[in-house]
């Protein structure tokens, strides 16, 4: 638990407490430092934390809205799972939002946020070079996309989203192979925008969520496969002996 313990410790910063608290947790979940089915115990947050055990409470409610933990009962508070039909159906929501973001940012940004996701483009293709984690730059990238688009409940609605899917998009990004044909998907993105052609974008946006579904969807499945697998037989145990 040594590796979890400091990636949640809270700081004494002037930002509250408990927003503190809460983002640690989810950037834990969505990194999958906490797993799916893992319990989380009141007692251990707060060790883990160095906060109240009234803060620990507030930020679970608030995880449990976003659909990222559930309570179970007889077993307590744990990290949800995603199953591969939920998966499914967010993957087809997103990629009808991101292609009407795509058709919006080409038709509405501002060259200051063209030039914005330029840049962010750019430092994605950095850290992609050197084989660094792509999901935060990812974030960078989109919120300059949703943003450009200037429509606030396509924004809204997406937001409402963000946090079971950025535990998808973690997961299809630790899939080998994945982050290089992300960049690429990315630049064909960005090639649409520079050209000015609305319908390609969307296109495009759509296209790229849809590749990362089918990558979320294989590696759920074979995630389900090897918890089906049973357990191997305890060293030394015998075949054919009954107890």
């Amino acid at each position: 638990m040594a590796d979890i313990a400091s990636g949640l410790r809270v700081e004494r910063t002037p930002a509250p407490v408990r927003t503190q608290v809460l983002d640690n947790l989810r950037q834990a979940i969505v990194e999958r430092r906490l797993l799916p089915g893992q319990r989380l115990i009141e007692r251990e947050l707060v060790e883990m934390t160095g906060v109240s055990r009234t803060s620990i409470r507030e930020a679970l409610r608030e995880l449990t809205a976003e659909g990222l933990v559930t309570t179970i009962p007889n077993k307590g508070t744990i990290v949800a799972s995603v199953s591969a039909e939920e998966a499914r159906q967010l993957y087809e929501v997103r990629s009808t939002l991101e292609g009407l973001a795509g058709r919006l940012f080409t038709l509405n940004a501002s060259r200051a946020q063209r030039g914005a996701l330029a840049k962010a483009l750019a430092r994605i293709e950095r850290l992609a070079s050197r084989g660094s984690p792509l999901l935060a730059a990812k974030d960078s990238f989109y919120d300059v996309l949703f943003e450009g688009g200037g429509n606030d409940a396509l924004r809204s609605v997406v937001a409402g989203l963000h946090a079971r899917v950025s535990v998808l998009r973690s997961l299809s990004l630790a899939v080998e192979g994945r982050p290089a044909q992300s960049l690429a998907e990315l630049q064909a993105i960005m090639k649409a925008f520079d050209a000015g052609d609305a319908d390609a974008a969307a296109a495009a946006c759509s296209r790229h969520v849809e590749e990362a579904g089918r990558v979320v969807l294989r590696a759920l499945a074979e995630q389900e496969a090897r918890e089906a697998e049973p357990p191997a037989p305890a060293k030394g145990a015998r075949k054919g002996v009954s107890a």
